[in-house]
């Protein structure tokens, strides 16, 4: 492919870039909040954070729970080192830069392990500890949204080195509009089950 061939491909990513930056930056910006909260619960175990708004929607509960450090630390101190280079990738793909494929590739992997524990704490938030934290609902969303984003890249540049075949149908799966119906319904889905569980004690 000649040159300006490269350009134009790349540049078709602009959109998505954009969405992956603006992802992470919130991620980001929800992990710091959580880290600093963290901090003050470790001085003032029995403090409440601002976004204790009530039962149902509580940080401090959420924070104190065993699943918030599995690790032996916050797990917001994870957002804090990985958003950051996140933060770079999509940066860089504004500036039309091509990674190797092994890169995207470990990316994908990386960043979809990354959901699955997300999940798994919301999970734990809806019907282990009975508490959301409207932070850790940002995060979610927003990893669901840079997930997205990695794999439209990811498949469309082929890093996966699919046969012709394949790539063909997933390019057409993805030109359809298809991804997006699939990560628009993951937020629907999260919010009819949060809305299910917990209804108007949302609110009071």
């Amino acid at each position: 492919m000649s040159e300006n061939g490269t350009i134009e491909r790349l540049r078709a990513y602009r959109k998505t870039y954009i969405a992956m930056l603006v992802s992470s930056f919130l991620s980001l910006v929800a992990s710091l909040v959580l880290s600093i909260d963290a901090v003050k619960l470790a001085a003032q175990p029995t403090g409440q954070l601002s976004c204790d708004i009530n039962r149902v929607l509580s940080c401090g509960t959420v924070a104190k729970a065993w699943q918030s450090q599995l690790l032996g630390f916050p797990n917001s101190f994870i957002g804090l080192m990985t958003e950051p280079v996140v933060i770079t990738v999509a940066v860089a793909g504004l500036g039309l830069v091509t990674f190797p494929r092994w890169f995207m590739r470990t990316a994908h992997l990386v960043y979809g392990a990354g959901l699955i524990f997300a999940l798994w704490l919301l999970s734990q938030s809806l019907f282990v500890i009975g508490s959301l934290c409207p932070w850790c609902l940002l995060v979610t969303f927003s990893t669901i949204t840079v997930f997205s984003t990695i794999s439209r890249i990811v498949f469309l540049e082929n890093s996966w080195n699919f046969s012709p075949e394949r790539q063909e149908k997933i390019v057409a799966f993805l030109e359809k509009g298809w991804g997006r119906v699939i990560y628009t319904g993951s937020y629907a889905a999260i919010a009819i089950v949060i809305f299910v569980k917990y209804g108007n004690r949302l609110f009071n």
